[in-house]
């Protein structure tokens, strides 16, 4: 788990600690719906309302990057009008794929630009 983590560990990864967790129970139990969140981020709020989500410093992570990608998302479909919004679109697909990448792989790696804004507390 320490050699998965420190391979990712480039500009913008956080890594695990025990203040932000990351350990391979955390990982394994939170996993699949990481992913989810990244691929329908409406979900971002499934580990706010379980109770193994709250504990969870994995799912509270993936779900403040979540939430993040979809606030991009309702952006890039506002400035679409504006032609803009086709590019941030395109940003926001390649930060889907690389949250979900991230989610799989059990690491806490921030998404370019957006994933170092905090929205939820963890």
């Amino acid at each position: 788990m320490d050699d998965m983590n420190q391979q990712g560990m480039g500009s913008g990864s956080v890594p695990p600690s025990p203040a932000m967790g990351g350990s391979g129970d955390d990982v394994n139990n939170n996993k699949v719906f990481a992913i989810i969140g990244y691929l329908i981020p409406i979900l971002f709020f499934i580990p706010l309302v379980s109770d193994s989500g709250k504990k969870s410093p994995f799912a509270m992570f993936h779900a403040n990057q979540q939430l993040n990608l979809l606030l991009l998302w309702i952006v890039g479909s506002i400035l679409y009008v504006v032609l803009i919004g086709f590019l941030v679109h395109i940003f926001a697909l390649i930060c889907t794929i690389m949250g979900i990448i991230n989610a799989a792989q059990g690491t806490m790696k921030r998404l370019p630009l957006i994933g170092g804004i905090n929205i939820l507390k963890s």
